[in-house]
């Protein structure tokens, strides 16, 4: 929604409560020119009567379809409404000839009710009308902005400057190619026409003969044109595009002007009714409670005069913003249609006269406005995109058979590329994302295949036990017990509880007595023999240590299968923002983007009330008024995407403070400020 909507709601609510004449069914369905008694004693008053009736439901019907509460769309799309005016146009057309008596009194058969119901049909079609005009403006006067944006930056360096001349240069060469050539023309054809008055005259007959005439014309316009462009001669090409980009840059400006200037007129004055709630008008000083009461059919027609010399006057850039003013209030005041009538059968005919002159502005006025409008943006706005983008379109265009042929020649390598992408992403995600994913999984459900280990379990058993006999064995060999005799199974114990924990010294004391005589230890076999043992106590020894690095790791197997997982994620979730900002990120850029919009709009509506001089009483000026109602537009429309629905509410009774003109440009000037404070979360 924007403030048009709420503009066009307004207005129709106060026609809404307009009171229509406080009359009974019967008087209703009577026409006034027959007495009360005559009417129910006439013989053909149940036809009149009913044929009264479906009048009032006619122009009810029509009226309905016209109103803002009724439909789903406040404002009717402008084909539907000329369909609604043609149909209400019939409706006028056949009563005023069907009701026509045998005495020529047209109209005489309508009663009061119907009358008024008819200036209310009226009205409701201004109101509609009112609104896509306003509508029709906005749309023509925002993007103005843009193109003289556009200039800007061309005359901001010489850099764009250049830019903008390249760009332009095949129409540049065209059009004087074109004045070249239609010079040239003429030429021939003053000679031709010379040669038909003159048959004596030599005139070239073969096709090299004329070709060398024309040619000859050709580089004589050429230089009577290099001769009298001076402009050319005394300044460079960039300054001359400077100048041109200066003065399109100035047309714009004028035309969004001249628009805003008739979007505030038509605001300000366009449908300014005074009704209170109970419905009726606030008396003029010095009018008649009579006259008071029919003010609003005055008003209506003047906004219809006004809206139609706005759209015949908006697109004169000849004329300045003050002299466009005056011609449209002067217009509106020397207009026939609001020269107030004395005879009856002229206010009995008006809301006839005005249907006509709203069909006339959606069907003529209006197309031919934005059509002007239209030409005037487009000869005076930034370049086509076809002129901007040309030479790279060319370049490309050039280029694309060279690269097309690499393409094709290297394919084989290009597809094998592609196919080494898809494996190594595959692999990388199995096996460095779903593998380590499933174990963590196995750890979690104490799986024996996911178990980390650096040795079996049956390892360290075996060879403690291999050690206990190589020790047992080495010592009944070679040891006594206590009596002098052989071991017995309580001295064996003893040894066997001694090699579990760590303690061989039957095998030490035989090492340390063979290393006395070490060569008949090895002849024996005993030195060689506790070497052995003792590199098996070494091995076991080595055993129990992994054991111990072993039950470490198992304590800690989650967190080692969280750590091989975390290359895996990390790799996934930078890709994933990658793709995210590049693609899926579009509506956050767009956000704080459309965020950055609405403080450089805000900044333009402090810099319009700032520039602004106001009148006597601390109003805008109608220009003024139609800028600042534009900046507010575009700021209404970004924020309903950024500020939430329960806040939005508030931000538009600050809206709605903001474009009332009627408060003063201090006040306004307060608005922005409390805006800016009050929703800086939204708009920075």
């Amino acid at each position: 929604m924007s403030f048009v909507v709420d503009q066009v709601q307004q207005i129709d609510a106060q026609l809404d409560r307009i009171r229509l004449p406080n009359i009974t069914l019967n008087d209703a369905l009577s026409p006034e020119s027959q007495d009360t008694e005559e009417w129910q004693t006439s013989e053909v008053a149940p036809d009149h009567n009913s044929a009264n009736l479906t009048q009032i439901q006619e122009l009810q019907i029509l009226i309905r379809a016209l109103s803002t509460a009724s439909t789903s769309r406040p404002l009717v799309p402008a084909w539907r409404l000329t369909e609604q005016l043609k149909d209400a146009q019939r409706y006028l057309d056949s009563k005023s000839v069907g009701t026509r008596g045998t005495d020529g009194e047209g109209s005489s058969s309508k009663s009061e009710y119907q009358r008024e119901l008819e200036w209310l049909l009226v009205s409701k079609a201004t109101t509609q009308t009112y609104g896509l005009i306003l509508n029709a403006l906005l749309e023509q006067i925002i993007p103005l902005s843009n193109d003289i944006w556009y200039w800007d930056e061309v005359l901001s360096s010489y850099t764009y400057t250049g830019v903008y001349t390249i760009q332009t240069s095949p129409a540049r060469i065209y059009a004087w190619s074109k004045e070249i050539y239609q010079d040239a023309r003429g030429k021939l054809e003053s000679i031709r026409s010379s040669a038909v008055e003159e048959p004596k005259a030599r005139q070239p007959q073969s096709l090299s003969d004329r070709w060398k005439q024309f040619y000859g014309l050709v580089k004589d316009s050429v230089r009577e044109r290099s001769v009298s462009d001076v402009q050319s001669k005394v300044m460079s090409r960039l300054t001359i595009c400077r100048v041109e980009a200066r003065k399109k840059q100035l047309q714009l400006k004028k035309l969004r002007e001249m628009s805003a200037s008739g979007l505030g007129v038509l605001m300000d004055e366009g449908l300014t009714f005074d009704i209170d709630e109970d419905g009726s008008s606030q008396p003029v000083k010095g009018q008649s409670a009579e006259s008071s009461k029919d003010e609003w059919k005055s008003i209506v027609a003047k906004s219809v005069a006004l809206m139609e010399t706005v759209l015949q006057n908006i697109t004169n850039l000849e004329t300045g913003v003050s002299d466009f003013e005056d011609t449209v209030f002067m217009n509106v005041e020397e207009d026939p249609d609001l020269v107030l009538r004395s005879s009856e059968e002229d206010m009995l005919s008006r809301p006839g006269v005005l249907i006509s002159r709203l069909q006339q502005i959606l069907q003529v006025h209006m197309p031919a406005q934005s059509q002007k409008s239209k030409q005037l943006a487009q000869a005076y706005g930034r370049p086509s995109r076809v002129t901007r983008y040309w030479l790279p379109i060319t370049v490309a265009l050039l280029s694309s058979t060279t690269l097309l042929r690499i393409f094709f020649n290297r394919r084989t390598q290009i597809i094998a590329f592609i196919a080494d992408i898809g494996t190594t992403v595959q692999d990388f995600w199995f096996n460095w994302v779903v593998t380590p994913v499933k174990k963590i999984i196995g750890t979690i459900k104490h799986d024996k295949d996911s178990e980390v280990a650096i040795m079996s379990k049956s390892s360290l058993e075996g060879d403690r036990a291999s050690l206990e006999r190589m020790v047992v064995d080495f010592a009944v060999d070679n040891s006594t017990g206590a009596n002098g005799g052989a071991l017995s199974e309580s001295d064996i114990a003893d040894v066997r509880s001694k090699v579990k924990e760590g303690d061989l010294t039957p095998v030490l004391k035989a090492y340390e007595k063979d290393l006395r005589k070490p060569f008949m230890g090895t002849v024996r076999g005993d030195l060689i023999r506790a070497l052995l043992i003792q590199i098996q106590k070494t091995k076991v020894d080595v055993e129990v240590a992994m054991k111990g690095i072993d039950s470490l790791l198992k304590s800690q197997e989650l967190v080692f299968g969280f750590v091989g997982l975390t290359p895996g994620v990390l790799v996934c979730l930078g890709v994933g923002s990658w793709l995210s900002n590049a693609f899926g990120g579009r509506n956050s850029r767009a956000a704080d983007k459309k965020q950055g919009r609405m403080v450089r709009v805000l900044r333009n509506i402090d810099r319009i009330l700032t520039a602004s001089t106001p009148s006597t009483n601390g109003m805008l000026s109608y220009k003024e008024h139609g800028l600042l109602l534009c900046e507010v537009h575009i700021l209404r429309s970004r924020a309903e995407k950024v500020i939430p629905s329960e806040i939005h509410r508030e931000f538009l009774e600050e809206i709605n403070d903001l474009v009332d003109i009627r408060t003063g440009v201090q006040r306004q000037l307060k608005v922005v400020e409390r805006i800016r404070w009050a929703y800086r979360r939204w708009i920075q």
